[in-house]
């Protein structure tokens, strides 16, 4: 993993894990400890998947930059199947609350995303390759 995505990772990680600590804080107040077992499980539920998804897509990005959007796409893909089939199976549990458990899943994924957008426009990181522009063609070696 290149540096700026480490760095990326940590501005993205770090928001959301406080922002998870205070879900588990609003559901032990708002609906006891289920409240606070379905929070913790919905921030458990958006890290992880989020920074799978991260790591992927840093890991084809040093194979491949061709295939980073393809990546994207389809850890996307594989991470929506995988949640609808989570609610699907986990339909009918009770043993935690099913309301907190949502509603910190829609605001930790908002946390993420806006957290990430952030460190990635504070990153340093060129979007163009140096040495790569149409002037090096006609250099040997190009």
């Amino acid at each position: 993993m290149h540096s700026n995505d480490a760095r990326i990772l940590r501005g993205a990680a770090i928001p959301t894990v406080l922002s998870g600590l205070v879900a588990v804080a609003v559901g032990l107040l708002l609906a006891g400890g289920k409240g606070a077992l379905g929070a913790a499980i919905g921030a458990a539920l958006v890290l992880v998947f989020f920074t799978l998804g991260m790591l992927i897509v840093s890991y084809v990005a040093k194979l491949s930059q061709q295939m980073m959007m393809a990546a994207g796409l389809f850890g996307y893909l594989i991470k929506l199947l995988a949640v609808f089939g989570l609610v699907a199976l986990l339909n009918r549990v009770t043993i935690w609350n099913a309301h907190a458990f949502g509603w910190t899943v829609l605001a930790l994924t908002v946390v993420w995303l806006a957290a990430e957008a952030n460190a990635m426009m504070n990153a340093k990181s060129p979007y163009v390759e140096p040495g790569t522009g149409s002037r090096d063609l006609g250099k040997p070696g190009a």
